[in-house]
């Protein structure tokens, strides 16, 4: 497995433009450390993340809810607002997004067992979404829940609920699923980030969803910092 280079990560950072190529280098290392499977007990609580630009302020808002598991009753909420790091490049998503994310992960007092972030784990075009990038630096089980495909192939799956379909790369490799989380809607698209397996991501998606399409912990996040950016006009 490979470590994790930091002074790449630092240099990104401090780099104005960035240096792309540089990114790409620190994706390569950090796909190396991901862990492909579930190297956690019982779940007993999630959180669902979600984050927002105020253009304006060249801000992101990160809104991070803890929630037990399956119930999902609220256990806690916090936010941060922090500068704007790095620009919006397709496929590198991670590096605008990902000191957000982390930053507020930091201020929780109860860590979740599992974090749900609305985005991409491993179906993305090089096998590092947000869920990957965040899950290896903090170090804990995440996975990504994402509205759209951003990479891969599948078919379509049956319109029941819990009807799912592999989400696959150019090589043929299974790099997510297609699930169905409520009858006869869109399907979302679910994959591991860190420390978790497919199946058990598929588990959690569908103990959450209750009965909307968007999984609670990710569609109560996306609420909680559509508020705190009103909030803030």
């Amino acid at each position: 497995m490979d470590s994790i280079d930091y002074e790449i990560l630092s240099e990104l950072y401090r780099g104005a433009p960035p240096q792309v190529s540089r990114a790409f280098d620190f994706q390569k290392r950090l796909k190396g450390c991901i862990v492909r499977e579930r190297s956690f007990g019982e779940i007993k609580t999630v959180a669902g993340a979600d984050i927002s630009i105020l253009k304006s302020e060249k801000k992101l808002v990160c809104g991070i809810i803890v929630f037990s598991y399956p119930d999902m009753t609220e256990i806690e909420r916090t936010y941060s607002v922090v500068d704007e790091m790095f620009p919006y490049i397709p496929g590198l998503l991670a590096f605008r997004e990902g000191p957000a994310i982390i930053e507020t992960y930091g201020k929780l007092g109860a860590k979740p067992d599992v974090l749900i972030l609305d985005g991409q784990g491993t179906a993305h075009p090089r096998g590092v979404g947000i869920a990957c990038h965040v899950g290896v630096l903090l170090d804990v089980p995440a996975m990504g829940i994402a509205k759209s495909r951003l990479y891969g192939s599948f078919e379509e799956p049956g319109e029941a609920k819990g009807s799912w379909t592999p989400l696959t790369s150019r090589e043929g490799e299974r790099i997510g699923a297609v699930l169905r989380t409520k009858d006869r809607t869109k399907p979302v698209f679910v994959s591991p980030g860190h420390r978790i397996d497919l199946e058990t991501a598929l588990e959690i998606a569908l103990a959450c969803s209750g009965g909307l399409r968007i999984p609670e912990p990710t569609r109560l996040a996306d609420k909680y910092v559509a508020e705190l950016k009103k909030g803030r006009k």
